[in-house]
């Protein structure tokens, strides 16, 4: 099914934080990453079992397909970053953190992931393997 092009709404909160961005757009908010892939970002939240604050939110990073079909090829978690009396109010909370502060977390993350794997891009890897 094709995109279609949805006017933003920009009565439904402030474009520039992560929660009301969702809301203006009716999309989740999407970053291209240091190590070339694109990731859509989304709001989760677990009941963590912690009485005083029982429910964390943090941020589920979609890494989508460079090549073929469309699709998602893996994704990157941040750590709880936001804690609430309940899954809706932990959820608001980390949606009031703005875009550019969600983008530090994803680079933070890449380069975690990255320290743990091959530094080495498919890319380069395919030139090194030229004749």
């Amino acid at each position: 099914m094709p995109g279609r092009f949805l006017p933003p709404d920009h009565s439904q909160g402030d474009a520039n934080t992560i929660g009301g961005y969702t809301r203006v757009h009716a999309r989740p908010a999407a970053f291209e990453g240091s190590d070339g892939y694109s990731y859509s970002v989304e709001i989760d939240v677990d009941a963590i079992g912690d009485t005083a604050r029982p429910f964390g939110a943090y941020f589920l990073f979609l890494r989508w397909r460079r090549l073929g079909q469309q699709g998602v090829e893996g994704h990157l978690e941040s750590e709880y970053l936001a804690y609430g009396p309940t899954d809706a109010e932990a959820r608001e909370s980390l949606g009031l953190w703005q875009l550019a502060d969600v983008r530090r977390v994803l680079e933070q993350r890449i380069r975690e992931t990255s320290a743990e794997g091959s530094p080495r891009r498919w890319w380069d890897a395919m030139r090194d393997d030229d004749p």
